[in-house]
């Protein structure tokens, strides 16, 4: 699957429902929007499938009436096909008129006649299902050999990824209109295998009433800045990251994700840190500042307007320097250590631009996000007033009012050290060219040199945090596996090159 190449909008399952209600009233009804799901789904399995024995399970929704299509359609195609119903459709329902139109061979609903076929087609339960999958259902489904899933696996819950009961998984999924949330959430995209999504005649009328607020992430939500023909180095922003003294590696690597990603100047700042960190961090990348001077005096610099508060830097440096940089009025990507220093205090954050937690850090810092990680990462967002982006395979990065991205391209061997460090830089380096110049020019900047509304990227903190996930696991996809950190810094160039 390649959400990124598909429509950004993500629909859960309500607004899906929404959706369907919607369409007879824009000129296209029901059973005309059910023949064309099943006939997309028999499609994919025309193409992927030789000819077999094939047995579409039926739930009693419209699920189900899809399936009914998919079976005529099959056996039209020559295809050896039975039919095996849960229960029959709600009469008058789009799908009892679907059901209406079967006359091929039906079989019972049993573990049995799924273990005699060779191709399931699960079109039991769609993406709304309010209950667990158990019993006669979830016996059934594991015993297919293979299953194509109409819309999900049944079980799979739409919004949220998770699974409900025991969920048999496919090897995949024909989906509708648009993707939902649970496609791209684990577990719900391995439950999935290969998903398509398929054009089924929706009028996109619909979507208005709606306004989603959730996206696929990828580079049609957001646009890579810039430099123009009269860019300079001050125009494309000054990232200052806070040094630690002992785990230098991660301001390194940070330092120099947000240089590669286009930032104009990058300081890696030691605060007068013991242990000679300082020498450490000048005989690293050349072209990666550093200075010794204290906090105070570097925040008297108004070019200095984004920073990195966090990795490697310890917990009581970050205790003690998130809030003068909050204070002062800077953009900062939180990350790291400041989820240890304000655990169980989210209202400390109040004010960052950006906070990168895995799942371990937002539940130290704003507790368990329990099933629905993206509500709880949306309130998150909410409480703090700055972007939220929980890390993860399945990376959800939710603003403050309300909109979420979800990820999906990151490959299973970006976990690893320091990988974090570097996405936090990537989030930092695109923030910097989005910021307008305060102030008077500084720190020996030339005159002349910082026109007025020097920046003309706009990029938001929503958009800078979701690019830099997405370039974050395809730069992981260019480097290949078994990287470690260090590889993603040269593989950002190709990443950045597929963004723009």
């Amino acid at each position: 699957m390649t959400p990124d190449r598909n429509p950004p909008e993500l629909l859960t399952p309500t607004e899906m429902a929404q959706a369907d209600a919607a369409a007879p009233a824009l000129g296209v009804a029901g059973p005309v929007l059910m023949e064309n799901a099943g006939r997309a789904a028999a499609r994919v399995i025309q193409r992927q499938y030789r000819p077999c024995r094939t047995l579409v399970l039926a739930g009693p929704g419209n699920n189900g009436g899809d399936g009914y299509v998919v079976a005529r359609l099959l056996q039209q195609q020559g295809w050896p096909v039975r039919l095996a119903a849960l229960a029959p459709p709600r009469a008058g329902s789009d799908a009892a008129l679907a059901a209406i139109r079967w006359h091929g061979p039906t079989a019972a609903f049993t573990p049995d006649e799924s273990r005699r076929a060779d191709l399931v087609v699960d079109a039991v339960f769609g993406a709304g299902l309010a209950r667990d999958v158990e019993g006669l259902v979830a016996d059934t489904l594991a015993a297919a050999p293979r299953i194509v899933a109409v819309d999900v696996p049944s079980g799979v819950d739409g919004a949220t990824g998770q699974a409900r009961g025991r969920v048999a998984p496919a090897e995949r999924t024909v989906t509708f209109f648009r993707l939902k949330p649970g496609h791209l959430l684990l577990p719900g995209r391995d439950l999935c295998g290969d998903t398509s999504l398929a054009d089924i005649g929706m009028p996109p009328g619909v979507l208005a009433p709606i306004a989603p607020r959730t996206f696929a992430n990828g580079p049609g939500l957001w646009t890579v800045p810039r430099p123009g023909s009269d860019s300079h180095k001050y125009a494309r922003g000054h990232v200052t990251i806070l040094g630690g003294a002992t785990m230098t590696g991660a301001a390194r690597l940070a330092a120099d994700a947000a240089r590669r990603t286009g930032a104009g100047l990058v300081t890696i700042a030691t605060l007068g840190a013991p242990g000679g960190s300082a020498a450490v961090y000048r005989a690293a990348e050349p072209g990666t500042l550093v200075s010794e001077a204290p906090l105070v005096e570097l925040l008297q610099d108004p070019r200095r307007l984004v920073w990195v508060c966090g990795p490697g830097l310890g917990i009581e440096a970050a205790r003690s320097a998130l809030p003068r940089l909050l204070q002062a009025g800077r953009q900062v990507v939180a990350d790291a250590d400041v989820f240890s220093a304000f655990a169980n205090d989210p209202t400390a954050l109040r004010g960052c631009a950006v906070m990168t937690p895995h799942a371990g850090e937002f539940a130290r810092t704003f507790g368990p996000p329990g099933p629905d990680r993206v509500a709880a990462a949306r309130d998150a967002a909410a409480l703090t007033g700055g972007v939220v982006l929980l890390k993860g395979a399945d990376t959800i990065v939710a603003a403050p009012d309300g909109r979420v991205s979800i990820n999906a391209s990151a490959p299973p061997w970006l976990a690893t050290a320091g990988a974090g460090d570097v996405l936090a830089g990537i989030i930092a380096g695109l923030l910097a060219q989005a910021m307008p110049a305060r102030g008077a020019p500084a720190g020996g900047m030339p005159a002349g040199m910082m026109p007025a509304g020097m920046q003309t990227a706009g990029i938001s903190a929503w958009e800078a945090a979701s690019a830099a996930a997405w370039l974050h696991g395809r730069a992981a996809v260019h480097a290949g596996r078994w990287l470690v950190a260090e590889d993603l810094l040269p593989a950002l160039r190709a990443a950045l090159d597929e963004a723009t």
